[in-house]
């Protein structure tokens, strides 16, 4: 059995500095440039790999915000500025799109163009990157990038008859007949976990650049939110829509729904409406609840999938799942003041503990190690994975901590 920490601010700070140190010291490419394209689950970089934009903007993303969390004039906030400035210029080298606009999905392990699509979920993740780093560096190229990144979204993904965005497009923006995010995914045109993202881009993007144009599409996304994606009697995401958005799932994801319940919460407060927050604040509530009364498992886990068809839970639980729970219950709890939270909170920080984190080779293993489960089989790091998830949860739950001092 572990030692395990406690769940308080001091443990996020540690786990947070675990999590800075393994990426400093696993991720970056000192042969090819850039950040290698995977690191497997026992650490070892794959200097092959192809490199996708998801990781490499979740990576700037995280080095930046990093920064600003950590003070600037510290020596944690110069070194994970560094390594943020790494991360874009090596976008703007190699997947910043010049003739076209936008980024394209992949490149080999050489920096070279392998899959020039345009996915609207990977432009939102280079917005939401590139107010990061802005607001670390300040420089107004950065800032004249995200809008560049906005623009495309807005001109070339939004549907200007039925609202929301479309999936994805080619490289010169034209039609796909691939949607797809990847294989797991449904083949619509419209997706809960790209409006997830085009939320929380542009909610960032209204924070550092708060105008006109950019508060209408953000009102927008939540418009579509509480129009189409959430089930408002039952407190779920609908996940993958047609055009006209009917509803194409036969499942829902309790991750996403606990990861929405906190951002949706986040796009409210940045917009700062007063008659907003108190019309969405019960839905929000709402939706957190939903969660907790029905994901948890034995292990204290969140679990992720539910079938609606054959109403089968899957105890399996993933580290990015319990990340964002982490920072949704305690939002919940700051919200409602429940001390019952405190409990389920502390029961998913010893789960991670105990099941996902890696006492050998560090970072957190994509699939929880219960019951001799092979958690080997899925990288540390990759096209999917990436300081975001746990990496954002302990600065979250931090701040989450601060305020629920002062109050």
């Amino acid at each position: 059995m572990k030692s395990c920490q406690k769940f308080t601010r001091q443990a996020m700070v540690d786990e947070l500095n675990l999590i800075t140190d393994w990426w400093q010291s696993h991720s970056i490419d000192l042969k090819n440039g850039g950040f290698v394209g995977e690191v497997n689950s026992a650490g070892i970089p794959q200097h092959s790999a192809s490199k996708g934009i998801i990781l490499n903007s979740r990576i700037l993303w995280f080095f930046s915000e990093l920064a600003v969390f950590s003070g600037l004039e510290t020596q944690q906030g110069k070194s994970a500025l560094a390594t943020a400035t790494r991360s874009y210029q090596y976008m703007m080298a190699h997947f910043d799109d010049t003739q076209f606009g936008g980024a394209v999905w992949e490149l080999n392990h050489l920096g070279e163009c392998v899959d020039s699509k345009k996915q609207t979920y990977a432009q939102c993740f280079c917005i939401y990157a590139f107010c990061a780093y802005y607001q670390a560096t300040g420089k107004q190229q950065v800032l004249d990038k995200a809008m560049s990144y906005f623009s495309m979204v807005e001109r070339y993904t939004r549907d200007q008859d039925l609202g929301g965005y479309i999936e994805a497009f080619q490289n010169n923006w034209l039609p796909i007949e691939d949607f797809r995010l990847s294989e797991k995914d449904m083949n619509t045109p419209k997706s809960m976990n790209t409006h997830l993202h085009v939320l929380e881009a542009f909610s960032a993007l209204y924070k550092v650049n708060p105008c006109g144009e950019v508060e209408e599409s953000l009102r927008h996304v939540l418009s579509m939110f509480k129009q189409h994606i959430i089930d408002l009697e039952s407190g779920h995401l609908k996940l993958f829509f047609s055009n006209d958005w009917q509803d194409q799932s036969s499942s829902f994801s309790y991750g996403h729904d606990i990861e929405a319940s906190w951002l949706i919460w986040e796009a409210l407060e940045i917009l700062a409406d007063s008659e907003l927050l108190n019309e969405w604040r019960p839905l929000v509530i709402h939706m957190a609840q939903v969660c907790v009364k029905e994901s948890l498992g034995i292990h204290g886990q969140v679990c992720e999938d539910y079938d609606k068809v054959t109403q089968y839970k899957a105890p399996d639980a993933y580290w990015w799942v319990q990340a964002e729970a982490l920072v949704g219950f305690l939002n919940l709890f700051h919200l409602t003041g429940d001390k019952h939270l405190n409990a389920i909170c502390e029961n998913i920080w010893q789960f991670i503990q105990q099941y996902h984190k890696d006492p050998v080779a560090g970072e957190w293993f994509w699939l929880a190690n219960i019951d001799g489960a092979n958690c080997h089989q899925n990288y540390k790091a990759g096209f999917w994975k990436a300081p975001y998830h746990n990496g954002r949860a302990m600065m979250e739950v931090i701040k989450l901590f601060d305020k629920l001092k002062q109050s």
